[in-house]
């Protein structure tokens, strides 16, 4: 029991911990401004399109 409160502790400690953790938050703030960008361009373009196929039927 002693060992493993000796590794708890001693992950606590670790400076790994909390880099592993803030480059998750980096990488989930990232894929959420994409896909935000994505949904946009596909909005944009979608309303183009449409608006390019009535001007061609016209």
């Amino acid at each position: 029991m002693k060992n493993f409160a000796d590794s708890i502790v001693k992950f606590l400690k670790e400076e790994d911990g909390p880099t592993a953790v803030e480059y998750a938050v980096m990488l989930a703030l990232i894929v959420v401004v994409c896909l935000a960008a994505v949904g946009t361009i596909g909005t944009n373009a979608k309303a183009k399109f449409e608006e390019v196929g009535t001007a061609i039927a016209n």
